[in-house]
């Protein structure tokens, strides 16, 4: 549905002994033509005959006692359409090899960083553990205090608390990673929302790991920016 196909046909009629008729006013030209650029540039002519005998239409094929092209034109055509129908199948069958195999492999990268997101659910009590003592250090600095807004204590802890939390980028990422994979499985030509769906899987990511706080989780998620990476280069051969 996207992309071009450039096809070109080449036809060339060959007999066991090819009959060849030197086109002898381009050889001339040719011959005219470089001894002037020679002598300009001050140049010598090397190899002028070997150059001239090279150059393009000097040699033309003498169809006269051989084959000729309005001969057989039926068979020559039938020929031809088989040839080019071989190649397409080849084409389309290359294809849908690649495809599979691309296929395996979104659906490990998307794997890797499902596993990769247990395991950060597994660090995660570790992590609430930490933050749960530094409050707790710095409640006890704030009883020692006389005076302090109790209000403003308040309401900075529940930002703090919040910011700290990403259960729901955790349900988000799990989400986009489960439509990615539904995605691959669907008939239409699903490039682009495949490529989308890896910028949401980007987003909830970075949000994850600016969340942590916690260097064990920051350093899976700096491993789910690899697996995702491997995605989005691969996405660029998907139609």
């Amino acid at each position: 549905e996207r992309g071009k196909i450039n096809f070109v046909l080449d036809v060339q009629f060959k007999n066991n002994q090819p009959k060849l008729q030197l086109n002898a006013p381009i050889a001339k030209f040719y011959v005219q033509a470089i001894q002037q650029f020679a002598a300009e540039m001050q140049l010598p002519p090397t190899d002028l005959l070997r150059v001239v005998m090279q150059m393009p239409d000097v040699w033309q094929q003498d169809l006269q006692g051989g084959a000729s092209p309005d001969e057989s034109t039926e068979q020559h055509w039938t020929l031809m359409l088989q040839t080019c129908t071989q190649a397409l199948e080849k084409c389309r069958q290359f294809r849908q090899d690649e495809g599979k195999q691309l296929l395996g492999h979104f659906v490990q990268y998307i794997e890797n960083i499902r596993n990769l997101l247990v395991l950060v659910a597994q660090e995660d009590p570790a992590r609430m553990e930490l933050v749960r003592q530094r409050l707790q250090n710095h409640l006890k600095e704030i009883n020692q205090q006389e005076k302090f807004d109790a209000n403003r204590f308040e309401q900075e802890m529940i930002y703090y608390l919040e910011k700290l939390d990403f259960t729901e980028e955790k349900v988000r990422l799990l989400s986009h990673l489960d439509y990615f994979v539904e995605t691959l499985y669907q008939a239409d030509t699903n490039g682009k929302k495949l490529n989308f769906i890896a910028q949401e899987i980007g987003r909830e990511i970075n949000t994850l790991g600016a969340k942590a706080n916690h260097a064990v989780i920051q350093r899976l998620v700096v491993q789910m920016k690899d697996e995702l990476e491997k995605i989005k280069e691969q996405i660029n051969n998907v139609l």
